[in-house]
Formats: C-alpha cells, structure tokens, sequence
C-alpha cells in the first residue's frame, strides 16, 4: 500500500497536481470527499466544516505541542471534536490499504506512521493570485472575488496554515526536511508537472521498498 500526500500554498496548483497524480496512477483520491463523510458524520454543512478546517476553528481552543489538545474554550468542543474525527478518517482510509493520494488535510504528518511520499507544492505570489484568478473567472459575475479580497484570502490562508503547521511539527513553515519532494508550480503546466511528480514517486516508492521502509 502506497500514499501519496500532497501540502501546498493556496492557488499554487497543488489540489489539481493531486487529482491529475491520482488519475495517472490509478489510485483512489482523497480531498473534498474528506469534508463530506465528515460533515455526514457531524451533522454540518460541508461549507461550514471547510471553513473550521482550513485553520479558522483552530483560533477557538488551545493545543499543545504535537496534537495535544488543552481544555477548550468554551463552546468550542465541537471544533475538537471535528478536528479528532478527521484524524480518524484519515486513520481509516489508509487502514483500508489502498493506493491513494490525499490533499492536504495534514495527513503527511498524521498517517507519518505509514511512511507516505510527501510533496510540498509552492509557487511565487503572481503565479497564485493569476490561478485564483482563472477560477474566478469561472464563476458568475456577480460571484466573482475581487483582486484584492482574493490576495486577502491567500495570505489569510496562508498564515492558517502555516500556524497549523508549527503546531503540528514543531517545525516553521518552509522547513523542506518534512516533505521528500518541494515542487514550485509557477512555470509548469500542471498537466506535464504531474508526470515529472509521477515518475520521480515511482523511484522514490522503489528505493524506499528496497530499503525495508
């Protein structure tokens, strides 16, 4: 059984690098679909759990160092509990023993017993804010983000995440010795990027079985 775990910057590419990676492999994937067992499971609208998960629940409880969670504020014992429950999600698809890729959702560090490649997608700013742009597009008029609420959102994302992070690993963000492959997305078509990323994990899934890992 192999795992693929796929961190990266908002806007960098790195949701659509995990499915195309997902595809050419054949593997199962996992994103968005993490959301919706847990908003089955919790009885909350998959809006609501994508925003707790995305780093703003987290502001309303404490943790400790490595996951260890303190007395939570008041009111906030749901946002634990969502938090919990996901790691057991996580615990159950790779119980499974299936190939797969999942995106983001910190498994790289949470399923790090099961020794998944881990990949960190990155990419400079214009290249991020261009992508969200693109999407944006995507929407209706009247939907659409501006330029500037959509730069707001990637660094308020982006701080999020990079708390989170820390408070997992007990390592600054950026640190590159917690992920096996950093891939800067900002000059590759995400489509060829995905057979660069497939060919270099097949290596790597090699060279680890050979060393018993």
């Amino acid at each position: 059984m192999r795992i693929i775990t796929v961190s990266r910057q908002f806007g960098s590419g790195g949701r659509e690098l995990g499915k195309r990676l997902a595809d050419l492999l054949g593997w199962d994937y996992y994103d968005r679909e993490i959301i919706q067992a847990l908003a089955e499971d919790q009885g909350m609208s998959p809006e609501y759990l994508h925003k707790v998960l995305s780093g703003h629940g987290w502001h309303q409880y404490q943790l400790t160092y490595r996951n260890s969670f303190r007395q939570p504020m008041a009111g906030a014992w749901k946002h634990t509990e969502v938090l919990v429950r996901q790691r057991e999600i996580l615990q159950e698809i790779a119980a499974a023993g299936n190939d797969c890729v999942i995106v983001g959702r910190d498994a790289d560090v949470i399923l790090q017993e099961y020794h998944p490649f881990r990949i960190y997608v990155c990419a400079d700013m214009p290249s991020r804010l261009a992508r969200c742009m693109r999407y944006e597009e995507k929407k209706e008029p009247e939907e659409r983000l501006t330029e500037k609420e959509i730069l707001r959102n990637i660094r308020s994302i982006d701080r999020n995440r990079r708390q989170i992070r820390e408070i997992l690993t007990g390592k600054k963000a950026g640190d590159g010795s917690s992920f096996d492959l950093t891939v800067n997305a900002a000059e590759w078509e995400i489509k060829e990027l995905t057979e660069a990323v497939a060919a270099f994990a097949g290596r790597w899934f090699e060279r680890s079985g050979a060393e018993g890992k």
